[in-house]
């Protein structure tokens, strides 16, 4: 299977769910159907969770391709398959089996942000905490929740000590708050738990770089890296939806007091133009430190600090490169971008809700400065 092709072949099904998604807060069970039966839903996994093990190209116009059709489907495809990613191929053996043994659709979802609380007991931990933004728990039967382990009343604060819990659905109480601009159809509910032991087989490190499975780069990256790339690739496919769709609209479109469609307007063609270049510009920056770090990871090398800067400084840039050319054709389309329910409308909602996301804030660019001008070795955030 080509990813990218197996996204592109329901296109239609998640236009045609994007209101309903919308209108239920959470994806409809159409969407969710068409993902797995296109095999999306474990494309990214280790082979023996039913993945293909893909390279970080072939990822990218795959996140691409989804939310160019919809900003919510693609942000699932950025939140469930690189969490179920993680789930397979750093659990231990006996929660990976009880995760993936059963045939049924696994899938995770949810925040790996230490939010919980993990007293050490006998053979795991007891984890109370909540989380916000747990994208794509609607339809997840397992749900992972960061937290620092914690020893006679003590946390521990060392970031390789920092834990992920694999829970079972019925196991964790949703608390919603999910009433917000745009990413509607997300179902991104906040949750919680409160004093659920959680056996150390089905926890993993949150910093895990050594997988349990697979032989692609991508899990000797780890989490952070994969998450990166999505947020890249999900804003410059929305992106591209509202470059398609203003240039479609441009042909018929004639704004007031203008004697000629806006596609004849000289300060159109050259703004679509130079927004155009720039969205090729930022996908081919995001495709080519991703690859290259992916090279020389696949050769041997470890993972750097620089490695990481140059990767967070690649998404954040297309994530602002994205948000400008959004905000660009949604004032040129005029009016047209302001009915509710059209896709420029919902596209530019979707893109100033998942361009707030703290992963690619401007702290992103202060941090791979330090690093880059050797002001600081390592930095957490990066």
């Amino acid at each position: 299977m080509y990813a990218p092709e197996a996204a592109r072949s329901i296109r239609h099904i998640l236009e045609a769910e994007a209101g309903p998604s919308e209108a239920a807060r959470t994806l409809t069970p159409t969407a969710v159907d068409a993902l797995w039966d296109s095999g999306l839903m474990t494309f990214m996994n280790p082979r023996e969770a039913g993945g293909e093990e893909p390279g970080f190209e072939e990822v990218i116009e795959t996140w691409i391709e989804l939310a160019s059709a919809d900003g919510a489907a693609g942000w699932i495809g950025i939140a469930n398959l690189p969490t179920t990613l993680a789930v397979a191929a750093y659990l231990p053996d006996q929660g990976f089996d009880e995760v993936f043994g059963s045939g049924d659709r696994s899938t995770a979802a949810g925040q790996f942000f230490p939010n919980g609380m993990g007293d050490v007991v006998d053979g795991g931990f007891d984890l109370t905490g909540s989380w916000n933004f747990g994208s794509g728990i609607g339809h997840s039967p397992f749900i992972c929740a960061g937290f620092m382990k914690v020893v006679d009343g003590e946390p521990i604060l060392e970031l390789d000590q920092f834990q992920v819990a694999v829970l079972d659905a019925a196991d964790v109480e949703l608390t919603d708050g999910w009433h917000v601009q745009g990413l509607r159809g997300t179902g991104s509910y906040d949750y919680r738990v409160d004093s659920v032991v959680v056996p150390e087989y089905r926890t993993f490190g949150l910093f895990a770089t050594t997988p349990k499975r697979g032989s692609s780069p991508l899990y000797q990256l780890g989490i952070m890296p994969v998450v990166a790339a999505g947020h890249a690739a999900w804003a410059l496919g929305v992106a591209k939806s509202m470059l398609d769709d203003v240039a479609a609209l441009a042909k018929d479109k004639v704004r007031m007091s203008d004697m000629e469609t806006l596609a004849l307007r000289t300060t159109f063609q050259r703004n679509l133009s130079h927004h155009t270049g720039m969205w090729r510009a930022a996908r081919a920056g995001v495709v080519e430190a991703f690859s290259a770090v992916e090279r020389q990871v696949a050769g041997g090398a470890d993972l750097t600090p620089t490695m990481r800067a140059d990767l967070r400084v690649a998404a954040t840039y297309a994530t602002e490169a994205s948000r400008e050319i959004s905000q660009w054709a949604h004032l040129a389309a005029g009016t047209s971008a302001i009915r509710n329910g059209s896709r420029l409308e919902r596209a530019f909602r979707d893109m100033y809700t998942g361009t707030q996301h703290a992963f690619v804030s401007e702290k992103t660019y202060v941090d791979a400065a330090q690093i880059h001008l050797g002001l600081a070795e390592d930095l957490p955030g990066i």
